[in-house]
């Protein structure tokens, strides 16, 4: 692997941050959101060769799919499964179609001086293990509510999960993982109150996991 393999045990995924994990291929990554309403960004990189990430496009198109649901594959842009997900308890639907908030759409939004966004939580993430990448992949948007309506517009939809849901991701391959606890603070895809949350994150080796 191009990073260190994360020791098991739980990770802080503190609110409105990033945290980026190398995963060996067979471990298990347990993402739990305590209120049910955190939105988190998602992305996979092969820990050989960080040109081959997790593909929203070749995702919805190797699964001819809008959202990613336990029976989805977690496709590269080489259309490889990188993650499987294991078990959700979550409301299920994870968005695929919205870009990771970035300074341009707070600045749209009135905000005025720096404010943290999915897209910095994204690469900050990265160089804290050592990796630069050129560009913010579009991501997995987990635990996010958004509905295709009957004439193609988007409806951002409040959060639906029930407070301590859960998503148990395999890794497939070796990887790195990299989730961002959503800042959005202005609109309500965080929930009504529009306030980030921490979750957490429980890294389980594969011997555990297979036992």
């Amino acid at each position: 692997m191009s990073s260190t393999p994360a020791a098991a045990g739980e990770v802080l995924l503190p609110a409105a941050h990033g945290v980026a994990l190398g995963v060996a291929a067979g471990t298990l990554v347990k993402v739990t959101n305590p209120y049910g309403t955190q939105a988190i960004d998602f992305w996979v990189y092969n820990a050989a060769d960080h040109s081959e990430f997790l593909s929203m496009d070749n995702l919805r198109s190797v699964n001819s799919v809008v959202a990613a649901n336990r029976d989805t594959r977690l496709v590269s842009t080489r259309r490889r499964t990188l993650v499987t997900i294991v078990e959700d308890t979550s409301s299920g639907n994870h968005d695929t179609l919205l870009c990771p908030c970035n300074a341009a759409i707070y600045a749209e939004h009135g905000c005025e001086g720096y404010h943290r966004s999915c897209s910095d939580n994204h690469h900050e993430a990265l160089g804290a293990l050592g990796i630069t990448v050129p560009t913010t992949p579009a991501a997995l948007n987990l635990f996010m509510s958004v509905r295709v309506e009957p004439d193609g517009t988007i409806t951002r939809l409040l959060p639906s999960s029930r407070p301590g849901s859960h998503i148990l991701l395999r890794a497939e391959m070796d990887i790195v993982m990299v989730f961002s606890n959503c800042p959005q603070d202005v609109t309500t895809i965080n929930g009504p109150d529009r306030t980030p949350r921490d979750c957490m994150l429980e890294v389980i080796p594969a011997s555990k996991a297979a036992a």
